[in-house]
C-alpha cells in the first residue's frame, strides 16, 4: 500500500515535470521563430530607447555642464 502511494506520487511529479518541460519548449520556440515580428527592440536597444534613460542622461550632462 505504501508502494502504491510512493508510485503515484512519483507519477504525477513526474507528469508535471513534463507539462512544465513542455510548456516551456514551446515558448522558446515560439521566441525563436518570430524574432523579427517583434514591434519593440529588445536588450540594450529597449532601455536606451525608455523615457527614463533620456531623463537621467539630460541629468548628468547638466551636472557635467555646472561641474565645469
Amino acid at each position: 500500500m505504501e508502494g502504491d502511494r510512493r508510485d503515484g506520487r512519483r507519477l504525477r511529479s513526474f507528469m508535471y515535470g513534463a507539462v512544465v518541460g513542455a510548456s516551456a519548449a514551446v515558448a522558446a520556440a515560439r521566441r525563436r521563430r518570430s524574432p523579427q515580428l517583434r514591434e519593440s527592440p529588445a536588450g540594450l536597444a529597449a532601455f536606451e530607447g525608455a523615457p527614463c534613460f533620456r531623463e537621467t542622461l539630460e541629468r548628468e550632462a547638466g551636472q557635467d555642464e555646472r561641474r565645469t
